[in-house]
């Protein structure tokens, strides 16, 4: 098994309700299990600032899939959730991003782990340290140390 952890956004057709879906369908996934789960919180938007808060939150699963495999299944699930990939930064019903798989470093076509920007993102460093206080970036070293660095960044936790 793998530990793998999940950023999960939203900012349209009921954010909160969509994040929570999400948790649910990533609990069924084949040859997975969610082992913890972040709570909710409310970000502003980076980069296309003209739209809704997004609700963010991570959660942690161990997995027997590859992270190719795994990456399949979370787009899959945000399909099930009418995601459309208009332009970067847009507006979306359901986010998945693969945060990080193990301590493996991937670069390929389509899936880069860990993810590119996580250690920039107060959004997705402050769920995950909530559910993974220790936890380490690939070539970055201790999340708690990047979200030090990202100061400035509107988060607040909802639930």
């Amino acid at each position: 098994m793998t530990v793998a952890y999940i950023g999960i956004g939203s900012n349209l057709e009921d954010p909160r309700a969509q994040v929570l879906r999400a948790f649910d369908e990533l609990a069924q996934l084949p040859d997975t299990r969610m082992t913890a789960r972040s709570s909710l919180y409310r970000t502003a938007p980076i980069g296309h600032a003209a739209q809704p808060d997004f609700i963010n939150a991570v959660a942690a699963v161990d997995t027997q899939l590859s992270a190719e495999h795994l990456l399949r299944e979370l787009h899959a699930v945000e399909v099930r959730h009418r995601r459309e990939r208009s332009f970067p930064n847009a507006p979306r019903s359901l986010d998945l991003d693969l945060l990080l798989y193990g301590d493996a470093q991937i670069d390929k076509p389509g899936l880069t782990v860990p993810h590119p920007r996580m250690h920039e993102r107060a959004f997705v460093l402050q769920p995950l340290l909530e559910i993974a206080p220790q936890v380490q970036i690939p070539e970055r070293g201790a999340a708690r140390q990047c979200l030090a660095a990202s100061v400035g960044q509107k988060i607040e936790r909802i639930a």
